[in-house]
């Protein structure tokens, strides 16, 4: 079973900062991809950024030069620092991963996806 978390959200005014965390945890033997996903209301969830295992990233072109993407292999972490905030940053954010683990008694490579957390932001 693999597991991701996601913490950090919260309401910041424009042009505050937040940095979200998601801890991946279980039966993992490796991880690839990992990435930022976002979906405001009545929008279709967005790629925000991703990092490969090589550290390479790419960000939605409305977020780069503020938000940025990081990884910690050795505790199975990704982060989201994101700068400058402004009002149409606001969504539920969820972290993805693919993830190399045991599935009937095989490995497999599986993508996997943490509950999302809110950013609100708002004067």
């Amino acid at each position: 079973q693999v597991r991701l978390a996601e913490s950090g959200g919260g309401l910041v005014q424009p042009g505050g900062s937040l940095r979200l965390s998601c801890a991946a945890s279980g039966l993992i033997f490796g991880i690839d991809t990992m990435g930022w996903y976002r979906q405001a209301p009545g929008e279709q969830r967005e790629l925000v950024a991703v990092i490969t295992s090589a550290g390479s990233t790419n960000y939605v072109d409305s977020v780069k030069g503020r938000f940025t993407i990081s990884r910690d292999d050795a505790k199975k972490m990704v982060y989201l620092q994101m700068n400058s905030l402004k009002p149409d940053d606001t969504a539920v954010y969820s972290c993805n991963a693919f993830v190399r683990t045991v599935v009937g008694g095989s490995h497999s490579w599986r993508d996997y996806w943490g509950q999302g957390t809110q950013v609100t932001v708002s004067s």
